[in-house]
């Protein structure tokens, strides 16, 4: 089975740092995209950043170069390293993993979840 595990969240003062690691594994034939969402209390889950498997990157309503993503192929891993962190930015972050992955009928291709890290940003 495919498996998707988040580390590194935790709590930081306003202004402080963290990164973010997903590692992906399991049986795919590859992994497509892979990123991170992130839901804050009484919100909608959001996207943060993605990569796919080329590397390209989309990121969410983040001011740029606050956050980074950087993938490793090789690894099935993306980090998310995020700057200058704000109170706004405490939620549930949550590895998204698009995978292609064999099943009895033929490859497919499933998304997949971590189960999520918090984020708490206070002072």
């Amino acid at each position: 089975q495919v498996q998707v595990v988040e580390s590194g969240g935790g709590s930081v003062q306003p202004g402080g740092s963290l990164t973010l690691t997903c590692q992906a594994s399991g049986n795919v034939f590859a992994f497509y995209d892979m990123g991170w969402y992130r839901q804050a209390p009484g919100k909608e889950r959001e996207m943060v950043a993605m990569s796919d498997i080329t590397n390209a990157k989309n990121y969410g309503n983040i001011r740029k170069g606050r956050f980074v993503l950087s993938r490793d192929n090789a690894k099935n891993t993306v980090d998310l390293e995020m700057r200058s962190l704000q109170p706004e930015d405490t939620a549930i972050y949550y590895c998204y993993v698009q995978g292609r992955v064999p099943s009895p009928s033929g490859p497919k291709t499933r998304d997949f979840w971590g189960r999520g890290t918090q984020v708490t940003v206070s002072s």
